[in-house]
C-alpha cells in the first residue's frame, strides 16, 4: 500500500484563464478501486492525462506506481491477439492470459485469431486483462463500458471487483456500484474523495445539497432583512440630517452627530450584508443543479407507429439475428436489447429509412416523423448555431436544453470538434429533443453522458412520456425508462 499524493494541482487550457484545476490537493491509496465521476467537461480525462505526464501543470503529483492508461493503443491490429497482449505485458506467460480471459468469458481461441477480428467488447476485455498483469501497474481506465453490452458490463464489473489499484471513469451506476470501494468526484468548485460505492456517494451528496439549500434559504431571508434594515437606517439618518435645516431653533451639532452615528451604523449593516452574501456564494458553490428539461412531442394521428413481423437483417451471409416481431404504439418506450453484433443498430437504421437488406414485414405509419440519435459523434464540427440551423430546430430551445445539461455560455462559442465526447452526445440529445417528431429513435444515447445528465434525461422521459425506441446498455436507465423490452 502506498499513496498517490496530489498537492496544489493547477492546470488551465489555452490562454491560462480556463482553469480545470486550481490548487487542488487530495490523496489516493494505491489499493483502492476508485470510481471517478463528475459532469462532462469537468476534467476527468484531463486528470488522467496529467497523471500520465501528458500535460505540464503547476503543483506536484507524487506516486510510487506506474500509471497505465486504458484505452490502450494497439499498433498492429492484424497481429494475433496473443502477440498483441504479449506486447502489452511481456513478463506474463500465455497461460496467464488464458486464465484472465476465462474470467471475462472470452474464448481462449481468441488468442490465436487476429486482434482485428475480435469484437470491440472482446478487445476491451483482452487489453484490460493484459494491463492488470503488469507489475506495479496502477490502471487509469477511461470509459470502458462504451463498447460493452449489458452482459459484458456485468462481467467486467465483477472482474474489476476482484482487482485493486485503479481509477475508473464511468457513468454507469450499476457498473460502478458493482466494483468500486471509493469515489473521486469533481464538483463544481472542489474535488472530493469519499469511501463507498456510487450509491453511497450519491446519497451523501443529496443530503449535503439539501443541507446547503436550506442554509441558502435562511441566508436569503437574512440578506433580505438586512437590506430592509439598511434602507430604514439610511432613511432615518437622512431625515435626521434634514432637521438641521428648517424653521425654529435646534442644536444642529447634536443632530449632525446623531445623523453621523446612524450613517455609521448603516454602513456597518451594509458590510454585514456583504459578508452574508459572500458566505452564501461560498456555501452554494458545489451544488450541481439539474433543472427539468422540456419536450413538446406532437401526437401521431394513429395509435400504431411501427409494425415489424419476423424481421431479420441479412447482409448476404445469413441473418445477423433471429427474426424479431414487435409493434410501437403511441406512448411506448421500447428498449431494444441484445448482445453486441445482434443487429440492434441495423434494425434502428431500417426503421429510420435506410436501405437495410432484410426479410419479413416492416411497416411505418404514413407521415411519421422520426428524430434519430446515432452512436457516432465524430462528424460534429462547426458552430452550435450553424448546426442548429442546418437541423432546422428552434435555436433558443436548443441552447436552453444545453444550458440545463450543464453547458456554460462560453461553450456556445467553441467549435463542436473541440467538445468532449460527452458534450457532443449532449448536442445530439438536445437536437433530438428540439425536433417536433412523433417518434424518438436513440442508439446508445448515454455513451459518455455524465450521471446527473442521465438522471435529467430519465426524469424528462418519465414525465413527458414521449414515444421512444432505444438501444442502451445502462441497466438502471433501461429499468427506469422502458415500458416494454424487445430482445434480439
Amino acid at each position: 500500500m502506498s499513496l498517490i499524493d496530489v498537492s496544489n494541482l493547477t492546470f488551465a487550457y489555452g490562454d491560462g484563464y480556463d482553469y480545470v484545476f486550481d490548487h487542488a490537493s487530495f490523496q489516493i491509496d494505491t489499493d483502492w478501486r476508485l470510481g471517478f465521476t463528475g459532469r462532462n467537461g469537468r476534467g476527468k480525462t484531463t486528470f488522467l492525462k496529467l497523471l500520465m505526464g501528458e500535460h505540464k501543470y503547476q503543483g506536484t503529483i507524487t506516486a510510487s506506481v506506474d500509471f497505465e492508461y486504458f484505452p490502450y493503443p494497439v499498433a498492429d491490429m492484424d497481429a494475433d491477439t496473443a502477440d498483441v497482449l504479449a506486447a502489452v505485458c511481456p513478463e506474463a506467460p500465455e497461460w496467464e492470459f488464458e486464465r484472465e480471459l476465462g474470467k471475462l468469458a472470452v474464448d481462449e481461441g481468441a488468442l490465436y485469431r487476429p486482434f482485428s477480428t475480435l469484437s470491440n467488447g472482446e478487445r476491451t476485455k483482452a487489453l484490460l486483462a493484459a494491463l492488470f498483469l503488469r507489475e506495479n501497474a496502477f490502471l487509469l481506465i477511461d470509459e470502458p463500458t462504451n463498447h460493452l453490452d449489458m452482459r459484458g458490463r456485468e462481467l467486467v464489473s465483477r472482474y474489476l471487483a476482484r482487482k485493486k489499484g485503479f481509477i475508473l471513469v464511468s457513468h454507469d451506476r450499476a457498473f460502478l456500484d458493482g466494483c468500486v470501494d471509493h469515489i473521486l468526484s469533481i464538483n463544481r468548485a472542489s474535488i472530493e474523495v469519499c469511501r463507498g460505492d456510487l450509491s453511497t456517494w450519491w446519497a451523501n451528496k443529496q443530503r449535503q445539497d439539501q443541507f446547503e439549500t436550506e442554509q441558502n434559504e435562511r441566508l436569503r431571508k437574512e440578506i433580505k432583512r438586512l437590506k430592509q434594515t439598511a434602507r430604514e437606517k439610511a432613511d432615518w439618518s437622512d431625515r435626521v440630517e434634514a432637521t438641521k435645516i428648517g424653521n425654529g431653533p435646534c442644536d444642529r451639532g447634536y443632530v449632525g452627530h446623531q445623523a453621523a452615528r446612524m450613517m455609521q451604523r448603516s454602513k456597518a449593516i451594509q458590510a454585514r450584508q456583504e459578508r452574508a452574501i459572500d458566505e452564501r456564494s461560498k456555501l452554494l458553490k458545489n451544488i450541481d443543479t439539474a433543472e427539468d428539461l422540456k419536450l413538446a412531442q406532437p401526437e401521431y394521428r394513429s395509435p400504431r407507429l411501427l409494425y415489424l413481423k419476423d424481421v431479420a437483417v441479412d447482409y448476404g451471409a445469413g441473418p445477423v439475428c433471429a427474426p424479431v416481431s414487435f409493434t410501437v404504439e403511441r406512448g411506448d418506450r421500447v428498449a431494444l436489447l441484445g448482445a453486441n453484433g445482434a443487429g440492434k443498430s441495423s434494425i434502428l437504421k431500417l426503421i429510420c429509412g435506410e436501405d437495410i437488406p432484410h426479410t419479413g414485414t416492416f411497416e411505418a405509419g404514413g407521415g411519421l416523423v422520426i428524430s434519430y440519435v446515432a452512436q457516432d459523434t465524430s462528424g460534429l464540427a462547426g458552430s452550435l448555431m450553424g448546426y442548429a440551423e442546418r437541423c432546422g430546430v428552434d435555436v433558443s430551445l436548443f441552447l436552453a436544453i444545453l444550458r440545463k445539461l450543464d453547458f456554460e455560455r462560453s461553450q456556445f462559442e467553441k467549435d463542436l470538434a473541440d467538445f468532449s465526447a460527452g458534450q457532443k452526445k449532449k448536442v445530439l440529445i438536445a437536437r433530438s429533443l428540439s425536433q417536433r417528431a412523433h417518434l424518438l429513435v436513440w442508439d446508445e444515447p448515454l455513451n459518455y453522458i455524465d450521471l446527473i445528465s442521465r438522471m435529467q434525461i430519465e426524469q424528462l422521459l418519465l414525465r413527458a412520456k414521449p414515444t421512444l425506441l432505444f438501444v442502451e446498455h445502462d441497466r438502471t436507465f433501461c429499468e427506469k425508462v422502458a415500458t416494454k423490452t424487445v430482445a434480439l
